[in-house]
């Protein structure tokens, strides 16, 4: 059984007329998190035509402290003026209970 203890909600707004763009960055997130041996559970989602959420999970901090320094995390906040309205609302998250294949 995996072990997941905490978590990330990002929740990010897109400039008008960047939703596409938006979710096609999030489509392309999925790759570069495969990388990621840390990275448990990962979800990309569309709340609204121009609301999108990102929801992932880790078995410790450490590992949820990586997610956040790489790659992904790095891209989201270099495009974060280009592509979204306001600065993404990252949220860490503690686990209480979870169901995984």
């Amino acid at each position: 059984m995996v072990n997941v203890n905490v978590a990330l909600h990002v929740q990010v707004e897109a400039r008008p007329g960047k939703e596409e763009e938006v979710a096609a960055f999030l489509r392309d997130g999925l790759a570069v998190v495969q990388d990621e041996p840390g990275t448990v559970a990962w979800f990309a989602v569309r709340l609204s035509p121009s609301t999108f959420a990102i929801f992932d999970a880790f078995p410790d901090d450490d590992a949820r402290q990586d997610h956040l320094g790489g790659r992904l995390g790095s891209a989201l906040m270099e495009r974060a003026d280009e592509l979204f309205a306001r600065p993404p609302s990252v949220e860490q998250l503690d686990v209480l209970a979870h169901k995984l294949p």
